[in-house]
């Protein structure tokens, strides 16, 4: 254990004694969200996203602990266990290294090798590669020939026949051929020298075939430089069938290394043994460590990808909400009809119908009087349109059509990845079962803009499309790390136990999806929850999930006023007295005017003093008088505001060196997608993100970030717009 605490403290750059108390938090079953947010003290104060790290690296370092065991148990019940070994297993740092070493130990299915040693030809190999022996090897290998020893039965099964001198000179040199194989020592190397000369090649399976991965047709990079998102292309070619992939490996270097360790001098057994380490090279090791490195690099691009969607999934969720307007929620479509359903402010259906502007019926007459008099109706205060097929051409007419309103009203056009998956699912059917499938798109899209984050739970996190190849990388680890994603997300925002659907609150710390039914099914029994502890009536809620999801989950209007904020309840005590020592007291906290005398007095709170005499930590403090000063608050007040549009934009009406300010939708490893109100997102390259180098387009924008741009090309064929951040 002591290994793994320092391990953990080298790689994240923090104290042992934070990686020790850590660990025991999580040991002890406590969620990432609640150590975030509850546990500062303990932990010195570390992140949502370094804890997730934390947890991944101690379930891999303790993963990698118990097969040494297991392996080193394994290596001595064959009695082969020794001090060289243990050391070896001690220092190796993956599990990759770890197999390497055992591969020698390994049960083996029948090799050439196996089949010579059955014949009993292992000292002959000895012989060889000792390489002492003076008499003619022609003459040492006779006496391996058995064919007059064994019985007629035995003469008729080849893998116990030596019947020449060449079959035992030969089956020597299989077993040498996959000793040498088996070497740790050897592949590790071998690995090295390919990780720091090799190239990855690629070329076209048939030059004529148009695809997307006409680049990589005849392509080469240094294996030390290609980046992730590179590495996942040239899979998906590879699987598409466009490309041959190959590793082209410094072989003279390899070749060399292995023949200076293995061959003393010149002797009679010098060209055999070199014939033999090419064998060994191109039969064994060269096949198992292209599969190792192509599966090493493509773990580690799956990684990052993983990473990357992670973080602008993040960003998506936790977009700024749009809250006390009535939105008309717009799902454009051609032949079927672009559906429409009116929420009010509470996400309540008002009204829904089908309309027919665009291609084939371009009924725009007869749409355009039917939103007019809904938006009059309902009172509709934006129009949400989704941005897939015949999006454009619903903008247009929506940005007609609004000009002729009696109110003001604007639009947004609206993301709408998965909004087609929870259509049809069995939650959206539990939500609306008398709403027929395609409306519920057009509701989805309209609650999106109201609160992105409690909508876009309802919806596998895969399917909230802003990645990069999220459906070529492992599907377990990117499910894993979604939910850590979305579980931060909600935990940070804090959730309204009383209106919440039971999708929102099983991401809540501490929660599962049968806790979340049943505070649904407690509070549609016995009405709103008045405060935090009633959630222990709850089946299933005990003392353990309490502590856990308690801080995170908000009574508005309840009876203790501190839980409309993120306080938990084993504070309240401690926040109360620091009340007091200013002179009020939590009902203070319901009084405009009190509450902003209780801000400029928590302002000149000597953190410092008070935590001593409160006896909690500093940190703890810190939240609370930050919580005190803004109870309710949503956190997401602070992201950047959806951009309201009024007119239309066509790829026609751009010009080159155009100035224009667009919506980030994408951030990727090579650049970033931005909305700018024509139907195509234009890319700023990452080399156009910057005057100053930029390793990640992620260190300057994320999803939702509203930028200026600059139209630097426009290719009308391809429909594709290349934009630039630089010097604006």
């Amino acid at each position: 254990m002591e290994k793994i605490i320092k391990t953990i403290a080298e790689e994240l750059n923090i104290k042992t004694s934070q990686v020790e108390s850590t660990i025991k938090l999580i040991d002890e079953g406590n969620t990432i969200p609640f150590i975030a947010r509850y546990r500062k003290e303990v932990t010195g104060g570390l992140s949502d996203e370094v804890l997730r790290t934390f947890g991944e690296r101690l379930n891999y370092l303790r993963n990698l602990e118990t097969r040494k065991e297991e392996v080193i148990k394994s290596i001595d019940e064959q009695g082969k266990l020794t001090d060289e070994i243990l050391q070896g297993v001690a220092i190796a740092k993956t599990l990759a290294e770890v197999e390497d070493i055992y591969r020698p130990y390994k049960q083996k299915k029948k090799t050439r090798a196996t089949v010579a040693k059955a014949k009993g030809l292992e000292p002959l190999a000895e012989i060889i590669i000792n390489q002492k022996e003076t008499k003619s090897i022609l003459e040492i290998a006779k006496e391996y020939i058995n064919i007059d020893s064994l019985s007629e039965e035995d003469k008729k099964n080849k893998d116990k026949v030596v019947e020449t001198v060449e079959d035992a000179i030969q089956g020597a040199l299989d077993i040498i051929a996959e000793n040498i194989s088996d070497n740790a020592k050897y592949r590790k190397e071998i690995k090295r020298l390919c990780y720091r000369e090799g190239l990855i090649q690629t070329k076209a399976k048939d030059e004529e075939a148009k695809s997307n991965y006409e680049m990589y047709y005849d392509y080469s990079e240094a294996i030390k430089y290609i980046p992730s998102h590179r590495i996942l292309a040239i899979n998906r070619g590879e699987k598409e069938e466009f490309l041959k992939v190959k590793i082209e490996k410094p072989q003279d270097k390899i070749l060399l290394y292995m023949e200076k360790d293995i061959i003393k001098g010149e002797t009679q057994f010098t060209q055999i043994l070199k014939d033999t380490i090419l064998d060994s090279f191109e039969r064994l090791i060269e096949p198992s460590i292209d599969r190792e490195i192509r599966s090493d690099l493509t773990e580690k691009a799956e990684d990052k990808a993983i990473k990357v969607f992670g973080q602008n999934a993040k960003q998506l969720l936790l977009g700024a909400p749009i809250k006390g307007k009535t939105v008309m929620g717009f799902d454009p479509a051609y032949r079927t009809g672009c559906k429409i359903a009116v929420i009010d402010e509470t996400g309540k259906v008002l009204d829904y119908t089908t309309v027919y502007p665009t291609e084939p019926q371009n009924d725009v007459e007869g749409a355009k009087k039917e939103l007019l008099k809904l938006i009059e109706k309902d009172k509709v205060d934006m129009i949400a349109i989704g941005n897939g097929t015949a999006s454009r051409e619903s903008e247009m007419f929506v940005s007609d059509m609004i000009k002729e309103a009696k109110r003001e009203v604007h639009y947004i056009i609206v993301s709408e990845a998965g909004a087609s998956v929870y259509s049809a699912s069995k939650l959206a059917t539990e939500e609306y079962p008398d709403i027929n499938v395609s409306i519920r798109g057009a509701i989805s899209i309209a609650r999106r803009l109201q609160d992105p984050l409690a909508e876009l739970v309802k919806i596998d996190p895969k399917a909230i499309g802003v990645g990069q190849y999220q459906h070529d990388v492992n599907q377990k680890t990117l499910a894993e790390s979604l939910t850590g994603v979305v579980e931060d997300s909600v935990n940070k925002v804090g959730v309204d136990v009383n209106t919440a659907t039971p999708s929102l609150l099983s991401y809540v710390s501490g929660i599962n999806s049968t806790i979340a039914k049943n505070i649904v099914k407690y509070r549609d029994e016995n009405g709103k929850l008045k405060e935090r502890k009633e959630l222990l009536k709850v089946p299933k809620l005990g003392k353990v999930a309490y502590q856990q999801c308690a801080g995170f989950l908000r009574i508005i209007d309840g009876k203790n006023a501190l839980e409309i904020t993120a306080v938990h309840p084993e504070s309240y005590e401690a926040t109360e007295n620091l009340l007091k020592s200013l002179g009020f007291n939590k009902e203070d906290l319901k009084e405009k005017q009190k509450l902003e005398e209780i801000k400029q007095k928590l302002k000149n709170v000597n953190v410092e003093k008070k935590a001593k005499d409160l006896e909690i930590g500093e940190m703890t403090l810190t939240d609370i008088i930050s919580e005190l000063s803004k109870p309710g608050r949503d956190p997401r007040e602070d992201m950047p505001k959806p951009i309201l549009r009024s007119d239309v934009l066509k790829l026609e009406d751009l010009k080159e060196g155009m100035i224009l300010t667009g919506t980030v939708r994408n951030v990727i490893d090579f650049g970033a997608f931005v909305d700018i109100g024509v139907k195509y997102d234009g890319l700023v390259h990452i080399s156009e993100m910057s005057e100053k180098f930029i390793k990640n387009p992620s260190d300057l924008v994320a999803v939702g970030d509203i930028v200026k741009v600059k139209v630097i090309k426009i290719d009308m064929e391809r429909k594709k717009v290349a934009l630039s951040m630089k010097g604006i």
